[in-house]
């Protein structure tokens, strides 16, 4: 049950309304999410803008993967359905990827690697060692692309936190992985 409440229409700050429009579009529906977060169009704003930056960072399917691990570390079930249905039909992925995200790992080399640096970013609080930074980077990401990486927990974290305080009802569809909201 939603612990913050959806704003009725007429009640949507007048900041927020153009970035839930811009979502519409995009997605075909504004997703509960951003409903909730539109109260405060500073929160809004935060987490559409940095969204934003980081889609021209890291491919798709490796910021879907490390969604997937964090939001399942945060047993964040809103963010899990909505990154399912992501992963799936924007990423391609598979189911049994996206399970495999979920518990930390990928069965791509590469992205492995990744996904277990986030996870290990995430778990220490940015406290990793020097030999995930070497794993990570011996799997041939850049210097840049480790910080895209940090950058991608980052506002999975956000993202994970909004809607595990204000708990907005779930409205993606599972996508045959039954266990997002696990």
């Amino acid at each position: 049950m939603p612990r913050i409440a959806l704003p009725a229409p007429y009640t949507i700050p007048e900041a927020s309304r153009p970035i839930l429009d811009a979502i519409g579009k995009q997605l075909g529906f504004v997703p509960n999410m951003f409903h909730t977060a539109s109260i405060s169009p500073a929160v809004l704003v935060a987490m559409t803008g940095f969204s934003a930056a980081l889609s021209r960072t890291l491919d798709v399917k490796t910021r879907e993967r490390i969604a997937l691990a964090i939001s399942a570390a945060n047993k964040c079930g809103y963010c899990l359905a909505a990154h399912t249905y992501v992963g799936v039909n924007m990423a391609k992925l598979t189911v049994e990827e996206i399970m495999l995200n979920r518990q930390g790992g990928s069965s791509d080399s590469k992205a492995d690697a990744a996904v277990r640096f986030a996870v290990a970013v995430a778990e220490s609080r940015g406290r990793v060692g020097d030999a995930e930074i070497a794993a990570v980077n011996a799997a041939g990401f850049s210097e840049a692309q480790v910080l895209e990486i940090v950058a991608v927990v980052a506002l999975s974290l956000l993202n994970n936190l909004v809607n595990n305080v204000a708990r907005p009802e779930i409205d993606f569809p599972f996508q045959g992985a039954k266990a997002a909201a696990a």
